[in-house]
């Protein structure tokens, strides 16, 4: 079994969409290791400001296979893919780090680069993987989160009450 990090994200009816990514999660891959939710606005471009969380699981999936899952719960969830990179969506799932991969596997980059660049992917990996260590940087979650330069990007936890069906 392999630990992976996916990161979550909405900002079209957001508890919904949010809800109905970690049922399907929870049905493929529980149990589930959950961030808390964090509000905070888009990045990019002008828009409703985003909940985003990190879950984390084993799977003995390969990273394509999982990136197909993945990319049918986003389906599943009426995910535009038509519109411009950023840009308001139902449902973004990525993944964040798939082991420790490092490079291009499947198409995949590995670990994902926005870890290092988004206080709303670092900080949810950090709250539930800050003692695993960055794949290429070899630093923990939970220091790169202390080295981060948090004011490029505001964020609250915002009260989220999911439960597995």
């Amino acid at each position: 079994m392999i630990r992976v990090y996916v990161s979550i994200g909405s900002n079209i009816n957001r508890t919904q969409h949010i809800n109905a990514c970690l049922d399907a999660l929870h049905l493929h891959f529980a149990p589930l290791v959950l961030s808390p939710v964090y509000e905070s606005e888009s990045v990019g471009f002008a828009g409703d400001n985003f909940y985003n969380l990190v879950a984390g699981f084993d799977t003995q999936l390969s990273v394509a296979a999982l990136a197909q899952v993945l990319r049918n719960i986003e389906e599943a969830n009426q995910r535009d893919r038509s519109g411009p990179r950023f840009s308001a969506r139902t449902l973004d799932i990525d993944i964040l780090t798939y082991g420790n991969a490092v490079g291009v596997v499947d198409g995949v980059q590995l670990p994902r680069p926005e870890i290092v660049e988004n206080a709303f992917v670092l900080l949810p990996l950090a709250d539930i993987a800050g003692e695993e260590r960055h794949p290429l940087l070899q630093q923990t979650y939970a220091r790169l989160w202390q080295d981060y330069d948090r004011a490029q990007q505001n964020l609250w936890v915002t009260p989220f009450g999911w439960r597995p069906h």
